[in-house]
């Protein structure tokens, strides 16, 4: 946490609206499922040979400080007996996630699930931001080309911190010297959850309620003063009308 910040309570979301949305990407902007989820089990397959599930991949994802999928691949592949060090699960997740050999990897699988239309609405009356887990590489390669991204104002990836999620370091680099309790932070992961209360930010979390693990997520989630469980970021909208009412 930077020197002059001071450890903030958790806050709840105004009675009306909040000004400024931050979203995470994967899981909230971007379906992963068949990219960075299919990159970790085959990279755990290819470490340690053995086979394993995507209830297994959530139980890992759920786990403080596995939103880096280099971090959680590492310590779930040593976990299996196989002592892999942060570089080495880099290394071998991005031979499937990137390709290797002139074979595309799982990236070409990637998916946009809010459309550019959804944002410019948004963007007419809030400000909206990006705080992500990716690396600006990863980043700009989905993201590069896409209408939508012209609504941001602030891109926040791993690369813009020295600490990552938990760290609500990108969160603090995004609201500057304004009060956190004017914005909502939209994430799928814990460490998105953990990150938001530290820097007293609202927090939504995105989650269908067919998802694995489902009902351990959401106890973290509401535990951690999520303010709604939403299936799709599109269901902020309800929130935003609730919010809206209230005033």
């Amino acid at each position: 946490m930077p020197k002059n910040r001071k450890k903030r309570a958790p806050l709840r979301l105004d009675p009306g609206n909040p000004e400024i949305l931050i979203f995470d990407v994967d899981g909230v902007l971007v379906d992963v499922r068949q990219t960075y989820w299919r990159s970790a089990i085959e990279t755990i397959r290819h470490l340690t040979g053995k086979r394993v599930t995507h209830a297994e991949l959530h139980r890992w994802k759920s786990k403080p400080g596995n939103n880096d999928d280099w971090r959680m691949v590492a310590r779930w592949a040593t976990a299996l007996g196989k002592p892999t060090s942060y570089k080495q699960a880099q290394a071998a997740f991005a031979k499937f996630y990137w390709g290797t050999g002139g074979q595309p990897g799982n990236v070409s699988r990637e998916e946009i699930i809010i459309t550019a239309e959804q944002l410019k609405r948004w963007a007419k009356h809030y400000e909206l931001n990006l705080f992500t887990g990716r690396n600006r590489k990863e980043f700009e390669f989905t993201f590069a080309k896409w209408p939508g991204r012209k609504y941001f104002r602030k891109i926040v990836t791993m690369d813009d911190v020295e600490s990552m999620k938990p760290s609500p370091e990108g969160l603090y680099k995004i609201l500057g010297k304004r009060r956190p309790e004017k914005a909502l932070y939209l994430g799928d992961n814990i460490d998105d959850a953990l990150a938001a209360r530290e820097a007293g930010v609202p927090f939504a979390a995105i989650i269908a309620a067919g998802e694995h693990n489902y009902r351990n997520r959401a106890a973290m989630f509401r535990k951690l003063g999520a303010i709604a469980l939403l299936p799709r970021a599109t269901d902020v909208n309800k929130l935003l009308q609730q919010r809206a009412k209230a005033r």
